[in-house]
C-alpha cells in the first residue's frame, strides 16, 4: 500500500534521508520513530505525494487517503464543527456525523468555538476527528498526541487503535508506547535510514 524504494532526501546539501526501503502493507500499521529532524514528517508528505523524494521512489496505493498533520491546520473562519463537516459534504445531512466525531473526541461542547478559542489539545483533536471521519483506506498521522494532556492520551489512543482496525497505518511519534499500541513494525531512525526495532 505504502513503499519506499531506496528513497532519498536533501535539503541544500544536507541529506535527511538516505536510501530508506520501508514497505506498510494494506490493512497493516507502522510507526516511525526518531530525533526531531530526522525526517518522519518529510516521510510522510513524501507519502501523501507533498514532497518528491530527490532519489528513489515513494507510492502510495491508497484509493482515500486521510492525513492528519503535526499543526492542525484547521480552518480559521470555521468553528470546529464546520471544520470537520467540512471534508464530509459541508451540508447539513452531514452536520450530524461531524458531531459524532467531535463528541468521540470529548469535544461536542466545543463544536461552536473558532480555531483561536481552542487550546492546542483541543485543535489536535478537532484535527483527529477531521482526518477520521474521511474514513479513509489509508490514515497518515504525524505526531497525534502531542498536545494533548494525560487526561486524554488514553481515550484518544483507543479511539485511534478502534478506528485505524483494517485501515493501512503510517504514523509518526516519539512516544514508543504510542508506537507499540499503534503500529505492526516500528520503525527507528538510525543515521539516516528507518530500520525494524
Amino acid at each position: 500500500m505504502i513503499r519506499f524504494e531506496n528513497a532519498c532526501l536533501r535539503y541544500g546539501g544536507r541529506t535527511v534521508l538516505a536510501g530508506v526501503d520501508l514497505h506498510v502493507p494494506a490493512g497493516s500499521h507502522a510507526a516511525l520513530m526518531g530525533p526531531s529532524g530526522c525526517g518522519k514528517t518529510s516521510m510522510l508528505h513524501m507519502a501523501a505525494q507533498l514532497r518528491q523524494p530527490t532519489a528513489g521512489t515513494v507510492t502510495c496505493a491508497a484509493k482515500r487517503l486521510a492525513y492528519a498533520f503535526q499543526e492542525p491546520r484547521l480552518l480559521p473562519r470555521l468553528t470546529a464543527l464546520q471544520n470537520v463537516n467540512a471534508v464530509l459534504s459541508d451540508g447539513p445531512d452531514t452536520a450530524a456525523q461531524a458531531m459524532g466525531w467531535l463528541e468521540a473526541v470529548g469535544l461536542a461542547e466545543a463544536a461552536e468555538k473558532l480555531p483561536h478559542q481552542l487550546s492546542g489539545g483541543m485543535a489536535q483533536r478537532v484535527n483527529l476527528a477531521r482526518a477520521l471521519s474521511l474514513d479513509g483506506d489509508a490514515l497518515l498521522l504525524d505526531e497525534p498526541l502531542k498536545e494533548l494532556d494525560e487526561a486524554r492520551r488514553e481515550d484518544i489512543l483507543a479511539l485511534l487503535a478502534r478506528c485505524t482496525q483494517g485501515k493501512t497505518l503510517l504514523v509518526t511519534t516519539h512516544d514508543i508506547s504510542v508506537a507499540r499500541a499503534l503500529a505492526d513494525t516500528v520503525y527507528v531512525w538510525r543515521e539516516g535510514v528507518f530500520l525494524p526495532a
